[in-house]
């Protein structure tokens, strides 16, 4: 594992030259020097004791941050237990003494202090211009369980949680290769935020991989607390309204976005990991697709597909014909719409902006009530609200059912930002065709469509394998081949090892079983 940082601390020994904060001999002036540096900070506790009944030393944690049982057994214990005839030196302290895995040197109290925030435990001797730092933090965190936001109805049902050490350790046993290689920054100057990036050598790009590493180590930033401050100082087109990073809880999301030659950054602290770079097609693919047969996945993308376009277009084509194009709509439908509206005062557009305003306000008081009413309030606030509007002659009963309809299929992305896009496009579609009518809705979606053509992702184009053509990549885009036909990577993996299964494996049983 390769260590980074975007704004690296001074190391001990640079500290040290500078003579600021570098320790002496003297034990009560180093403690001093490290009070004085954390300043107001009842947590810290400076305990003193005796090693071996004679030598002077101060050990200093954060109880909450710490293993109390290993601070008791492996360092409280055999240094007060030793014997006369144990050299005192802390280079025996440290090799012999103190059955500890992980235990560094320090040399200055500014990184002392730094490593002790961190949760690690320092150790200070009379007479020694040396400090111990020892690796034994333990905090609560929480179990590994399934993530609610994107639910599975077949395969893991593993999810991400806060600590970057057991996020490591989840796509480690998912991805068990030698080739998964994992970098790590520090982000935040107040934070230091543990950020690493993994990928796996010899499938990804080098040349991706050196520009994930250029755009986060150029972040420079007080605090970094989601992998949402990376997504906005990282993208290509900062004012799209289309998501150009995916995020992801689940686990084996990120281990099959590794394996297509992707880039999966993780930070510590949240559960959400950002995968690099995405494409269109790849936000309109599911988990599941992958776990159940090809013929039913096939089926469910096309349909995400259909449902995806009518949620964008739907309300605006409504509002266009309803306007300017009357004669489009058959005698019989355009006489009910009609006498649906008799009573309606505002036009067309209004009704739909009204409408979708309401839905997006009770959605919006879905998420944010307690999850036990939030379901409730939006399902009956929907019906009650629909009901009166139309009972009150304020809104037309088919404006009610498109924008039930609309919000309905927009649910149907995997990736939630995907659908935030879709909404707001949505409006802005409503507004042209309300203006413009029908070839208002074109020029809107044509401007749609060279937006998407022209945006790129960490410098992969965002419609491919659509735009530009990719005939090998298409196996996975609007429906997914069988598996024993998918024999390659995404082209955006690079010309080396695209292969990553063997040809001639279509199920062939022949006599007694044999292919």
């Amino acid at each position: 594992m390769q260590k980074r940082s975007s704004h690296p601390p001074k190391t001990s020994r640079e500290n040290a030259s500078s003579g600021s904060t570098t320790l002496v001999s003297s034990l009560d002036r180093n403690v001093d020097t490290l009070k004085s540096i954390l300043g107001q900070a009842d947590d810290v506790v400076f305990r003193s004791f005796l090693v071996g009944g004679e030598l002077e030393a101060q050990l200093v944690y954060i109880p909450d941050m710490s293993d109390r049982q290993e601070i008791d057994n492996n360092v409280m214990k055999p240094l007060m237990m030793m014997t006369d005839s144990e050299p005192r030196d802390i280079l025996s302290i440290k090799n012999r003494v103190l059955p500890i895995g992980s235990i560094e040197e320090i040399l200055d109290l500014s990184e002392c202090a730094r490593q002790l925030i961190k949760g690690y435990s320092l150790l200070l001797f009379e007479g020694c211009d040396q400090a111990l730092m020892l690796k034994i933090a333990k905090w609560d965190k929480r179990s590994v369980a399934e993530p609610q936001t994107e639910p599975s109805l077949r395969g893991p049902r593993e999810g991400f949680t806060e600590s970057i050490s057991t996020n490591l350790s989840l796509l480690r046993r998912k991805v068990q290769s030698v080739n998964l290689k994992l970098k790590s920054f520090q982000i935040g100057r107040n934070t230091e935020t543990e950020v690493y990036i993994a990928y796996l050598e010899g499938i990804a790009k080098p040349s991706l991989i050196q520009e994930v590493e250029n755009r986060l180590e150029r972040m420079d930033m007080d605090s970094l607390l989601e992998t949402g401050y990376i997504e906005e100082l990282t993208e290509d087109a900062p004012y799209s309204p289309f998501p150009q990073q995916q995020f992801t809880e689940r686990v084996d999301i990120a281990a099959a976005g590794l394996l297509e030659g992707r880039i999966v950054i993780l930070v510590d602290g949240t559960p959400d990991v950002l995968i690099v770079p995405v494409t269109l097609v790849t936000l309109l693919q599911a988990a599941d697709d992958y776990y159940n047969r090809s013929l039913y996945s096939s089926l469910l993308r096309i349909l995400r597909y259909f449902t995806l376009f009518v949620s964008l277009m739907l309300p605006a084509v409504y509002v266009a014909l309803l306007t300017f194009h009357q004669e489009m709509i058959p005698s019989k439908l355009l006489t009910s719409i009609a006498s649906s509206r008799e009573e309606i005062p505002f036009p067309t557009i209004v009704e739909v902006l009204m409408m979708q305003l309401a839905f997006e306000v009770l959605r919006e008081a879905g998420l944010r009530l307690p999850r036990q009413i939030g379901s409730a309030v939006t399902i009956v606030g929907a019906l009650v609200v629909g009901e009166a509007a139309v009972s009150a002659g304020l809104v037309s009963a088919p404006i009610v059912i498109i924008i039930a309809f609309t919000g309905i299929a927009g649910f149907t992305a995997p990736h939630y930002a995907l659908e935030f896009a879709v909404r707001l496009l949505r409006i802005l579609l409503i507004l042209a065709g309300g203006l413009l009518g029908i070839l208002g809705v074109m020029y809107g979606l044509l401007a749609i469509v060279i937006h998407l053509c022209t945006l790129r992702s960490y410098g992969v184009p965002y419609m491919s394998p659509i735009a530009p053509f990719v005939a090998s990549d298409m196996k996975d885009a609007a429906v997914r081949l069988p598996w024993w036909k998918m024999i390659t990577r995404p082209s955006f993996s690079g010309k080396r090892n695209r292969r990553r299964m063997t040809s001639g494996q279509r199920p062939n049983p022949g006599k007694g079983g044999e292919r």
